[in-house]
Formats: structure tokens, C-alpha cells, sequence
């Protein structure tokens, strides 16, 4: 199993689930920019699972080689990678922070999830769950930057699910909503739309066995975003959303 963003809460509890669901990997890939913290996340899946586990340092923000990711191979490829930005109104037109958003979002992070749909093509098998946003759905004012990313990475999804159905690879967006995560930390979010990782993790490995092409994590935010997504513009850009 290939983990890219391994840090995030979510993705911690993917793997975990799919370990307590019986799953057999001969070898978990831990890619992070973080290698510290993941090293205790590593030895925690040694000692409660016996599990073998790899940390790979890798960076979006700096100048990636995939060289190093050659002999990486895998049929289950997750990927929870994101990066809110500054919630800021002073941060919205901020070179620095917009930079920053498309890079981890989107722009650094297509050719890596490129390398290894390419990986699976080869192999004719395997399965990539990456965790795009409700904010890609449609933009809006609160996080414009951030869901044009979003809505990027959900398109490049959809377009490569279609490439690789045929050479026996699945793609699975998930649009997780609002989370209880550190990357959120401090917001005002509805407990009601909110989704604890476990919450998440449950929904997107029910997701993965049930071989769906989308999922929102909470059932809601279909409905939510169907509704969003249908607003007159002319009445939608009056809203404060």
C-alpha cells in the first residue's frame, strides 16, 4: 500500500481500517514531508499490527526525484495530500500562500499520483483513492484559490478514471466536506457536517470495496452541493459562502 500525505489524520485511519478489515500488505509505503512525525505513526502499525511499513521522504514544495520511487509498487495507492491556506481575507491574493495551495493541491502533487497511475497501468491492477473537496464542487468566496485546486484535482480524477478503466485500474475521488482534522483546527465548523477520521475512514473503505467512482464522506454533501451547484449565479454571487 502507497500512502501520500501519511501525517493526515485521515489517512492514518484508512490504514488502520483496512488492517482491522483483514487486509495483507506485504509492505506499507509512508510518504511524507514530515519523516519525524511519521515514525511514530510507522512503529505504532509495527507494534498493534505487525505491520512492515517504508517512510519516503517527500516534499511537493521542493524539487521532486523520482528515482527514488522506482522500486515503490503497490494495488492500493491512497492519497489525502492538502493544504488549506490561510483563511485570511489579507491572505487571498498572497502570492506566497496562493503558490503554496495549487503546488500541494494540485500542481506538484499530478505528476506523483501521473508516476504511479503509469505504475498501474503497466501492472494492469490496482486501485487510487485520492481525497479531492466539496469546495472543488463550485467556487466560492471563502476559498476561491483552494477549491480552483480542488476542482482541478477532481477533474484530472474523473478524466484519468476513464483512461484507466479499461486497463483495469480504478479511481475513487472522495469529497470528504468538513473534517475535524488539524488542518481545520480552530474553525467554526456545524458538528452536524462534520466527520471525525474514523467517521471518514469507515466511509471511504466502504467506498473502495463498493468500487464507487465518487463518494462524499457524509451523505449530506451530495445533497448540500447538488444544491449549491444549482444556484442561479446571478443570485449565487450575493451569497456569502
Amino acid at each position: 500500500m502507497i500512502v501520500l500525505g501519511s501525517n493526515s489524520e485521515v489517512a492514518q485511519a484508512f490504514v488502520e481500517k483496512a488492517l482491522d478489515a483483514g487486509e495483507k500488505f506485504s509492505k506499507i509505503f509512508l510518504l511524507t514531508s514530515n519523516k519525524e512525525t511519521t515514525e511514530k505513526f510507522s512503529k505504532h502499525l509495527e507494534v498493534k499490527y505487525i505491520q512492515q511499513s517504508e517512510i519516503i521522504e517527500l516534499d511537493l514544495l521542493q524539487e521532486l526525484d523520482f528515482n527514488m520511487l522506482d522500486d515503490i509498487n503497490s494495488h492500493l495507492l491512497f492519497c489525502a495530500t492538502g493544504y488549506l491556506g490561510e483563511g485570511t481575507e489579507e491572505g487571498l491574493y498572497d502570492d506566497r500562500n496562493t503558490k503554496k495551495i495549487i503546488d500541494v493541491n494540485y500542481a506538484k502533487l499530478i505528476p506523483v499520483l501521473n508516476f504511479f497511475a503509469e505504475k498501474m497501468e503497466r501492472q494492469r491492477s490496482g486501485t487510487m483513492i485520492v481525497l479531492s473537496s466539496v469546495a472543488g464542487d463550485r467556487g466560492r468566496q471563502s476559498n476561491f484559490i483552494y477549491g480552483s485546486a480542488k476542482a482541478g484535482l477532481t477533474a484530472y480524477l474523473s478524466g484519468l478514471r476513464n483512461y484507466l478503466f479499461s486497463k483495469k485500474v480504478h479511481v475513487l475521488t472522495i469529497k470528504p466536506g468538513f473534517m475535524a482534522t488539524k488542518m481545520t483546527e480552530g474553525l467554526p465548523l456545524n458538528p452536524k457536517l462534520t466527520a471525525s477520521p474514523k467517521q471518514a475512514a469507515e466511509a471511504i473503505y466502504k467506498a473502495y470495496k463498493n468500487k464507487k467512482n465518487v463518494a462524499y464522506v457524509l451523505p449530506i454533501w451530495s445533497i448540500i452541493m447538488l444544491v449549491i451547484r444549482n444556484i442561479p449565479e446571478f443570485i449565487f454571487k450575493k451569497f456569502k459562502l
